[in-house]
């Protein structure tokens, strides 16, 4: 399981040099994130993608909930009050919800991929004041050695927090 560690440092040539400290303390490429204000070069650091920056996961999983409850209400309805001359199975409550939950999860992440990521609210104030938003995701038993590499290199970087899980495939 990974944790994700929040770093708010003052510009990207800090970005950059934590970002080489990590990739030499084994940290991939791939799970060093970054956000910064629109219009800032980030030039070597990989940009967080929508993924991150909205609530696409969050809204695809209460929509992949919803859906799948209210399909199975419509399969149950359908089942016990079926239409004139059709005789339904059992089976029509399982494809129903399937089909809601699968409904749903496409209709919430397309909502919620334009609504910013709330877990990151607390750093739009920063960010937009030209800072860079560092996000790193780790193996949980790593956080505090990261945490104390970067803090013992740049004390300029701070630590805002450690995510308690991040979600399976962004």
């Amino acid at each position: 399981m990974r944790r994700r560690l929040y770093f708010m440092v003052p510009d990207t040539r800090s970005a950059r040099q934590i970002r080489d400290e990590l990739l030499l303390a084994r940290v991939e490429d791939g799970h060093i994130h970054v956000m910064a204000k629109d219009g800032t070069s980030l030039d070597g650091l990989r940009e967080a993608s929508v993924l991150q920056k909205t609530d696409f996961v969050h809204g695809a999983e209460t929509g992949l909930a919803v859906g799948g409850g209210i399909g199975i209400i419509a399969g149950l309805v359908a089942v016990f009050f079926p239409p004139a001359g059709i005789d339904l199975q059992l089976v029509t409550i399982l494809l129903t919800a399937l089909i809601g939950a699968a409904f749903g999860a496409w209709v919430a992440s397309m909502v919620a991929s334009a609504i910013p990521n709330s877990r990151l609210k607390s750093f739009e104030s920063a960010i937009a004041a030209g800072h860079v938003l560092m996000m790193v995701d780790v193996p949980s038993g790593r956080v505090d050695e990261i945490k104390k590499l970067v803090a013992a290199h740049h004390p300029e970087a701070m630590s805002s927090g450690v995510e308690p899980t991040i979600p399976a495939f962004p």
